[in-house]
């Protein structure tokens, strides 16, 4: 199976990174988590209702919805933390990406473990910058806002086709397709996996921030 793949390419200041990924992947979480699968017998389920919350933005102009799920949280920011800590604290070209990627189990014989078989990746690629003053924040801070707003737009669009999820499970099954650790909501099973770029004989981190500037002043 080839997984489909999405690819976001952000530039942001290094306080901005954790809120822009969490946005961006919290949005797709949303819509790739159902409730909680109630079994009567083996093949007949009831499902749990999603509830969601408003996360307004510190270091970005925008609000977005995500699953109010404590323990899901948590678990997202944490692995947020990690990569974009990694990413400030880099010595090299400042870059890094982070991805988020669906799967499914398959079953195997006794003894082995099942094989993951990925069928969707939203992938975020950044690069930060170091930004003077205030009034040069202040425009960063609109135009991510309005840059992932449209993200979180193509987002929808994207859920809303017709394309291939896992098939829902009898409750043998359930823990190859959820994840089911959660108490307060199942969404699909998901890792998230990231990498920092080492330096790189491309332009400089000082005319990569200058063009950045220009186009943030136009």
């Amino acid at each position: 199976m080839n997984a489909r793949s999405q690819i976001f390419e952000l530039t942001v200041e290094g306080r901005q990174a954790d809120e822009a990924v969490a946005s961006i992947f919290h949005t797709v979480l949303f819509h790739r988590s159902l409730g909680k699968f109630t079994y009567s017998d083996e093949g007949s389920y009831s499902v749990g209702t999603v509830g969601y919350a408003d996360v307004d933005c510190d270091f970005i102009d925008l609000t977005y919805v995500c699953c109010s799920s404590s323990s899901l949280e948590r678990t997202i920011r944490k692995e947020i933390n990690c990569f974009s800590e990694q990413l400030r604290g880099n010595e090299g070209s400042g870059m890094g990406q982070i991805s988020l990627e669906f799967f499914q189990k398959k079953p195997s014989r006794w003894l082995f473990q099942p094989e993951c078989i990925p069928w969707e990746v939203w992938t975020v690629r950044l690069e930060l910058i170091t930004l003077n003053n205030e009034g040069e924040r202040q425009v960063c801070r609109e135009k991510v806002g309005e840059l992932l707003t449209d993200k979180i737009i193509y987002i929808t669009e994207v859920m809303n086709r017709h394309e291939y999820l896992p098939k829902m499970p009898s409750q043998s099954e359930l823990d190859l397709i959820f994840e089911t650790g959660f108490p307060d909501v199942q969404p699909y099973l998901f890792k998230l996996n990231y990498s920092i770029s080492g330096p790189s004989g491309g332009p400089s981190v000082g005319s990569t921030i200058k063009k950045i500037r220009e186009t943030l002043a136009l």
